[in-house]
């Protein structure tokens, strides 16, 4: 076993770059860190910080268009960026590992879970087939899982996003690897989820004693998750120090805004009109897939001007009532009136105008952009489509809209693979608003933002509101979030809702039960909280006896 004084990671005065059309640009300015056995490094910044980049090159991994101009890497005493390719990949998987901010992205849907979570380990880890099999079951039990024995035989899409983030949890963990990068884990996750997510990786950090790097833009995030961290800006470390001191007494400028930011009220519109006809309106709507009814009678309203926030766990049925709505879901009951008219329930029986009057964002942009086209032509479509703008006249919008979503005239050219998350998220809302549309569906859209571009974009959100009237269903786990944009909240749980009304109201003492549950969901900044969850939870295990058909196999 590795002595514990020893780093399991030393990074050394670390410079990168990436290529532009301009040339070399530096994106990591010499970064120093060091990571121990049991240890987990919190990196947090603003998109586009380096955050990523610098997890990556922990892992002796740079993405395409990028390379090193200096520094080291050390893993366990060897010099990563100095061995060859080949050599560096039989590492990953076995010594070092990463965990996804989109485990829908990262697992091929074709496979079984177990067939991809044993593959390395079978491959490169020296395991037999059983052997590996047997460490993944272990290692769903720790982690939670829902019926470990047989929970690999499932698809990546018979389980639900914190089960399969769990899931690529495992698949890190099945060669007991000494250094694990998370990027962003619980970022795409509602708030009751990412409680058991985080507590999961907890556990298994301090279980197995593997080093960690734990990259978010989360702060009440990293106080539950790190022991030290390391604030990046512009590619360079201006403050690093215990998790603590940090959060107690931040002593950087920066690290004081985002402190700030994180606090910071945004305030919702206001502007809708009560007592005339809403702009959209749902009528007695049901929705299944296959025999199961994922949406179960609903009646919902959103006013001119107005932003709707719909609330609840994954797999409550949030995202469905969005694509029934857009017409990518067929309801099996019920209907959809927009400006007064029922909307055919068939995307493609709609016309070219109805489609840029309603508009939807995806959550996942990795997966909503087409990797093989540039900003210029993903963003220039609709202008094309929807307001038949050619050449200088699409341009100069385009660069508009790059700019109201905190982009520049050099984005246009790259492709989504040289954009960080958070830049490929606001490319995808300049899509949307491009059409200028009079509803858009936000799904989860600021889910992958840092604190500071998630109050620019609901700045911009509630200004383009306030200007042109546009309405907002806003598809939210973040109860930040509703509290900064919402007019009216509509909670929903098992494909129902359960609690509705003014912010105001939904959020005032006392709550509906469920509505309870979600806001004590959500993580303190506090250092700390975590364990108080941890701690209360282990009471009442200890005050009741568990009851296994009680056990809550959704995830």
């Amino acid at each position: 076993m590795q002595n514990a004084s020893i780093p399991v990671v030393e990074i050394t005065d670390l410079k990168i770059e990436a290529k532009s059309n301009e040339g070399w640009t530096q994106i990591v300015r010499g970064i120093s860190l060091s990571i121990r056995r049991g240890e987990v490094l919190g990196l947090v910044g603003e998109s586009g910080a380096g955050k990523s980049t610098v997890g990556l090159a922990a892992l002796g991994y740079l993405r395409p268009g990028a390379r090193t101009n200096g520094g080291s890497v050390r893993l366990i005493g060897t010099e990563l960026l100095s061995i060859p390719e080949e050599e560096r990949r039989k590492m990953r998987g076995t010594q070092v590992a990463y965990v996804a901010q989109s485990a829908q992205a990262a697992f091929n849907p074709a496979h079984r879970l177990m067939d991809q979570i044993t593959m390395v380990a079978v491959d490169r880890g020296g395991l037999s087939r059983e052997a590996a099999e047997r460490r993944a079951i272990d290692l769903f039990t720790a982690l939670q899982l829902p019926d470990p024995q047989n929970f690999g035989a499932r698809y990546p899409h018979q389980v639900s996003g914190g089960q399969l983030q769990r899931a690529m949890v495992a698949m890190a963990m099945i060669c007991n690897p000494a250094l694990i990068v998370f990027d962003e884990p619980t970022t795409a996750l509602d708030v009751t989820t990412q409680v058991e997510v985080l507590i999961s990786i907890r556990k298994v950090i301090e279980e197995f004693g593997v080093a960690a790097i734990y990259i978010t833009h989360d702060l009440a995030v990293v106080a539950q998750i790190a022991h030290r961290v390391a604030v990046l800006r512009y590619g360079e470390v201006v403050e690093e120090a215990s998790i603590a001191a940090i959060m107690d007494s931040p002593q950087h400028a920066y690290t004081q805004s985002l402190w700030a930011v994180h606090e910071m009220p945004v305030s919702a519109s206001g502007r809708y009109e009560t007592g005339v006809r809403p702009l959209l309106s749902i009528e007695g709507l049901s929705a299944r897939y296959g025999n199961f009814d994922v949406l179960k009678d609903i009646n919902l309203a959103v006013g001119r001007g107005e932003t709707v926030a719909l609330v609840g766990e994954s797999g409550s049925g949030k995202s469905t009532l969005g694509r029934v709505i857009t017409g990518l879901k067929e309801p099996s009951k019920g209907k959809v009136v927009f400006d007064g008219t029922p909307l055919p329930e068939k995307l493609r029986h709609r016309k070219v105008d109805l489609l840029r009057r309603i508009q939807i964002i995806y959550q996942s942009a990795d997966t909503a952009l087409n990797p093989r086209q540039t900003v210029r032509k993903i963003v220039g479509r609709p202008l094309s489509l929807y307001h038949g703008l050619r050449g200088s006249a699409r341009e100069k919008r385009l660069i508009e809209l790059l700019k109201m979503v905190e982009l520049n005239e050099a984005h246009a050219d790259r492709m989504p693979g040289q954009l960080s998350g958070g830049q490929k998220q606001r490319v995808a809302i300049a899509r949307a608003l491009a059409a200028e549309p009079e509803l858009i569906v936000c799904d989860e859209i600021t889910s992958a933002l840092d604190k500071v571009v998630q109050a620019e974009v609901l700045r911009m959100l509630i200004s383009l509101q306030k200007r042109l009237g546009v309405s907002y269903l806003f598809i939210t786990h973040d109860i930040e979030v509703v509290r900064a944009i919402a007019d009216q909240v509509v909670v929903m749980q098992h494909g129902r809702i359960v609690d509705r009304g003014a912010k105001e109201v939904v959020f005032s003492l006392p709550h509906e039960p469920y509505t309870d549950k979600l806001l004590a969901s959500v993580p303190d900044m506090a250092v700390g909280w975590l364990d108080g969850i941890i701690a209360s939870r282990t009471a009442r295990l200890s005050t009741y006896p568990l009851d296994a058909s009680r056990i809550d196999q959704t995830g």
